[in-house]
């Protein structure tokens, strides 16, 4: 809170009588000679943010020589997360790095950032559909028709597990939990009971402890561990509703295409080197602790029971596909890669899609 105060102070919105027309969303004025300054807020909180991206603006700042400097900020710190896509066009911030669906993208393509039920089964999905499926051109082309936004990259982050107080063993256990979770995310869940809450990130370890929440649907283990749920959760639930998150990286339009493109280039760089991190993070980290973590006991809902999830997730894709030609578009992708990936067998896929 102190640090949302300074940056309205910065703003400007503590002298409104003193200057007049001073607002968060005031013009960009670069000094003659002084570096380029963005701001740039991420969905994670301050541990998180520690890997998800801090290393890679890191590199960005050093690389970049004093002509740029890049300031961080964490989950909800200046703006809250579900007002980061307006803060972001309005010119309030520079920069986010968040899924579509947490900060309520007008597009109809965010519905599909987070986590999308079993559209992805492992974390190399995702740049795989991207990069070789047709993705990157269907988000180009949704945000394109967005003003004063730019999509600039997706990556992938960990599986959805759920982490809770009392053990998952079958469908019937998740009746009536309150789970912290993503949008879309919650609302498949809801299907079976699972009664979706929405609060601030850094509240969820709290809002466990106090009872107001039954656990979180946030994250594989890695994050567990790294960000404190794993101190106040006993149990972890080794299936999964997606085997990796879609996370995006976005710049004010205006800011990104005055950039000499030296910049633009090294911040891609940047978004590469951080997709990069998190594939490796994430991938040992998920293995690493379920076999050597000492903090939550391992369950199951039996391979049978999960199969009725994946089946509904299928009813769902079709629901989601009919709200929209381009929505049918992404479907179509998901349908064609996962089925390719099936019939390609082990590694690609063991059983069914």
């Amino acid at each position: 809170m102190t640090n949302r105060r300074d940056f309205v102070k910065r703003a400007g919105l503590a002298t409104v009588g003193a200057v007049g027309a001073a607002t968060l969303a005031a013009p960009y004025v670069k000094a003659a000679n002084a570096p380029i300054k963005w701001r740039l807020q991420t969905y994670a909180g301050p541990a998180l943010a520690e890997h998800v991206i801090k290393p890679s603006i890191d590199q960005f700042n050093k690389v970049a020589n004093g002509e740029m400097v890049i300031e961080l900020y964490t989950a909800d710190q200046l703006v809250p997360t579900g007002e980061l896509f307006r803060a972001m066009q309005n010119g309030t911030i520079d920069a986010v790095q968040s899924d579509d669906d947490s900060i309520a993208a007008p597009v109809d393509v965010s519905v599909f950032g987070g986590y999308f039920p079993f559209a992805t089964r492992y974390s190399l999905d995702v740049p795989a559909l991207f990069h070789k499926w047709g993705l990157n051109e269907i988000w180009q082309e949704a945000y394109g028709e967005v003003k004063g936004v730019k999509w600039l990259s997706a990556g992938s982050w960990d599986p959805c597990n759920f982490n809770t107080r009392k053990p998952i063993r079958s469908l019937a256990d998740l009746k009536g939990l309150r789970v912290f979770t993503f949008p879309t995310a919650g609302k498949f869940l809801a299907r079976f009971g699972v009664v979706p809450v929405t609060l601030p990130y850094e509240d969820a370890q709290v809002a466990v402890q106090t009872g107001e929440l039954d656990g979180i649907a946030w994250s594989g283990i890695t994050e567990d561990y790294t960000v404190g749920w794993a101190d106040v959760t006993k149990y972890f639930l080794t299936n999964n509703i997606s085997g990796a998150w879609i996370g995006s990286y976005f710049a004010n339009e205006e800011r990104w295409n005055a950039l000499p493109e030296h910049l633009k280039a090294l911040f891609n760089l940047c978004m590469d080197s951080s997709h990069y991190y998190r594939q490796h993070w994430y991938w040992s980290g998920e293995a690493n602790l379920r076999v050597n973590g000492k903090k939550m006991e391992l369950t199951t809902i039996p391979d049978e029971e999960w199969a009725t999830v994946e089946a509904e997730a299928h009813k769902f894709w079709d629901e989601i596909a009919a709200t929209s030609p381009r929505a049918k578009k992404v479907i179509d992708i998901f349908k064609a890669y996962n089925a390719t990936m099936v019939a390609a067998g082990p590694p690609y896929r063991y059983g069914k899609a």
